[in-house]
């Protein structure tokens, strides 16, 4: 899961958030380190403690358990998850549980999406990179990615749900699910709350952001999308209101490696096997935090032009690209959404 540390980097604005005296302004939050290699934040407001306590245990089950299931570096007693899948890849079908099937379909679906931009199958091919990014020195081999790139093929993928299994045909392939796994369990966690009536919620997965409803006083929640020019004096591209529930970030900025004078980020075209360098952020804001974690690497994977195309058959979703310039370009009707 290492991909995933810094990639998203929306900050939610919590100043001014509660109200005073009219018995809504308690504001609670627990902070958890465990899981996905990044921090996780959890506010509610109108609360009390010992139900928040309650509710944000259930949640950190959740989290928990998506964190092992996606975990492609460790295994862990009781259960088998991708990195057992990974190692038997080739030889033999692996019972899984439902939520890793579903977690791994999803990913297929995503391909479809994304018209293969987010491939999860990419596994043989992020590993060089994550290697090269851990030694600093060297980028990957050319001729060990060409080779890795014949073992990514999303086909190869076999779920068997009546068997309960999961079964990667190719030996040396390798899944990933560094682009949709936290916005995924987030989106899980958000409807574990939603099912239980539980709004006034807002779950900050390593900048991955979810709410639910508004907020106790019945206000919008609001955040602000980080400006990926980290000298700026101003911290903000934006500050938008969250009318949809969820707001994920990808960028170039906070996880890279120099080779040469030239920096090279963590997220990797499929179809070139390098990353791009004509972006620094791409923001999605959409009803769903695995939708728009997804989005956000793809996106980030296409010029302006393809990821407006891409998203123009979507219903309610807004992007905001900014290039590598620092100039901020928008999706129609996201605009809407800023907080003046």
């Amino acid at each position: 899961m290492k991909k995933i540390l810094l990639i998203l980097t929306v900050v939610a604005v919590t100043a001014g958030l509660c109200s005073c005296g009219n018995g809504q302004d308690t504001k609670n939050t627990r902070v958890f380190y465990e899981y996905f290699d990044t921090v996780t934040e959890i506010t509610a407001l109108g609360e009390t403690e010992g139900e928040f306590t309650r509710v944000t245990d259930e949640i950190e089950g959740i989290f928990k358990e998506y964190h092992r299931l996606a975990d492609i570096y460790n295994e862990y007693s009781g259960m088998n998850n991708l990195c057992t899948v990974n190692k038997k890849a080739g030889k033999e079908a692996v019972k899984v549980s439902g939520a890793l099937l579903d977690l791994v379909e999803y990913g297929i679906t995503a391909y479809g999406i994304t018209k293969g931009k987010t491939n999860i199958a990419l596994g043989a091919v992020t590993r060089l990179w994550h290697d090269a990014r851990e030694g600093g020195a060297a980028l990957p081999a050319e001729n060990e990615l060409k080779e890795a790139a014949k073992h990514c093929n999303i086909e190869d993928i076999v779920i068997d749900r009546e068997k309960g299994t999961l079964f990667l045909r190719d030996e040396k392939m390798s899944l990933d699910m560094g682009a949709l796994a936290k916005g995924y369990a987030c989106e899980k966690a958000a409807e574990h709350l939603e099912e239980n009536g539980k709004t006034g919620y807002a779950l900050n997965l390593g900048g991955n952001l979810r709410v639910t409803g508004k907020k106790a006083d019945g206000e919008f929640w609001t955040a602000g999308i980080q400006n990926p020019d980290l000298l700026s004096d101003q911290a903000y591209i934006n500050v938008v209101y969250l009318k949809l529930p969820a707001l994920v970030t990808s960028g170039s900025y906070m996880r890279y490696f120099t080779v040469d004078g030239k920096t090279y980020h963590h997220i990797i075209d499929p179809d070139t096997l390098y990353p791009r360098d004509d972006l620094k952020s791409v923001s999605v804001l959409c009803g769903n935090s695995a939708l728009a974690d997804v989005l956000s690497t793809a996106l980030f994977n296409m010029s302006i032009e393809e990821g407006k195309a891409l998203i123009s058959s979507m219903e309610n979703v807004y992007v905001l690209w900014v290039d590598k310039d620092g100039k901020a370009h928008y999706s129609e009707g996201f605009e809407e959404y800023i907080k003046e």
